[in-house]
């Protein structure tokens, strides 16, 4: 089934000046935005910008200051109005709307979280939340209940009657979280919102969005500088530069793939582990055997592929344990011996998603190898020492070959 589009941007353009068609022409003469602004004075905060918006993933638009990337966050709602180009949002055209139609979609659509946390200081934290919809004339009793289980669904259960002075900066960005939650938008902006708190806070609230991402099942369309912050938030990443998009991927496409060489420099310095998942690094068809199999047949399996041992599965590939070679000749000498009873049923296991940096400890501290499971503990792959290092050399040598 294909993926809902949410958001598509076509052809989009904002060029500051009272003459944007010339600027507009000199671009399609390969201009640069520095000239145009010499020569006309016309000012190109984003230039010939197309891509979509699938419903729930998180889309980071991230680069440098001056990269045009606050500027097309803005035009989506049209705080900022687009020069050329059309922004669709959920099949209805926003730069086809009149003031009253946009504020009634603003209010539908979306929620808007600013890196400033944009508190009224003289309303409790409760009444801060539950603005939005006051905005809206819902009642009060409606409204007091949603703004309070938004509160809790941030981790703010309790605090409602504090004013914000009160509050700790990532306490106030969890506020600013839940009164855009409260009006239950479709959609959520997010303008470099965590770029105001210190590191610790920051990697903390971007925890909190992962989570809240989870329950909640926004589409997301999230603004950043910072690459570390992409990569981890990203569904998908569009990184501009000057204006114009220069590439869009996932994570792993823009760290191993870079597009162009500016690309290539923005990434060279990242952390690859921070990047690369548990489903990178496994072998996805690993030899198996199930409960029905005996030692016998276990050690016939362990022998032929030359294997250190073997992962006992259900034959719905649910995982049962890990059966090591040892314990498989014990099993054989013991012709009574069942396999579930001789397997070591304690293996180590982690989600497909897992960060590899968060694997390191695993590898280092297990004897046996990593099973990798989903949700309902259905082995996916298996991760070996030897499977963890060969997959950062394959990826070093995809970033720096020339």
């Amino acid at each position: 089934m294909d993926k809902k589009v949410m958001i598509q941007i076509k052809d989009l353009y904002k060029i500051f000046g009272k003459h944007p068609a010339q600027a507009k022409k000199l671009l399609s003469q390969g201009v640069s935005k520095e000239e145009i602004l010499n020569k006309t004075g016309q000012a190109v905060g984003v230039q010939d910008t197309s891509f979509n918006v699938y419903e729930g993933e998180t889309l980071v638009v991230m680069g440098l200051s001056g990269s045009g990337k606050s500027t097309l966050i803005r035009m989506l709602n049209r705080l900022i109005e687009p020069t050329y180009g059309t922004v669709i949002v959920d099949g209805t055209d926003v730069t086809t709307l009149d003031d009253d139609e946009l504020r009634m979609f603003r209010r539908k659509q979306f929620g808007m979280v600013f890196q400033s946390f944009a508190l009224f200081p003289h309303r409790t934290v409760l009444e801060n939340v539950e603005f939005g919809l006051e905005i809206q004339e819902v009642d009060e009793e409606t409204r007091r209940n949603k703004a309070q289980e938004s509160l809790e669904l941030v981790g703010l259960g309790g605090w409602g009657d504090y004013l914000p002075e009160k509050l700790s900066g990532g306490m106030k960005q969890r506020v600013g979280l839940a009164r855009a939650l409260t009006v239950d938008p479709a959609i959520l902006l997010m303008d470099e919102a965590f770029s105001a708190l210190d590191p610790l806070i920051r990697s903390d609230m971007q925890d909190e969005l992962l989570k809240l991402e989870s329950q909640v099942q926004k589409t997301i369309v999230f603004i950043t500088h910072d690459l570390d912050e992409a990569l981890k938030m990203g569904d998908r990443i569009v990184l501009m530069k000057d204006g114009k998009v220069v590439q869009i991927g996932t994570p792993d496409e823009i760290l191993t793939d870079p597009a162009t060489r500016y690309v290539e420099k923005f990434v060279e310095n990242v952390d690859i582990t921070k990047v690369l998942s548990a489903e990178d690094v496994m072998l996805k068809h690993q030899h198996v055997v199930t409960l029905k199999d005996g030692p016998r047949t276990a050690l016939h399996v362990i022998k032929e592929f030359g294997l250190a041992g073997v992962m006992v599965v259900k034959q719905n590939r649910e995982l049962v344990g890990y059966l090591s070679a040892e314990a498989a000749v014990q099993g054989v000498k013991n012709e009574d011996a069942w396999i579930d009873h001789i397997c070591t049923q304690e293996v180590p296991t982690v989600p497909p998603d897992e960060p590899l940096k968060q694997i390191f400890p695993m590898v280092a501290d297990s004897r046996d190898p990593i099973a990798v499971v989903d949700e309902k503990r259905n082995l996916k792959g298996v991760i070996y020492r030897g499977s963890v290092l060969a997959a950062l050399a394959e990826q070093g040598e995809q970033m720096y070959d020339e």
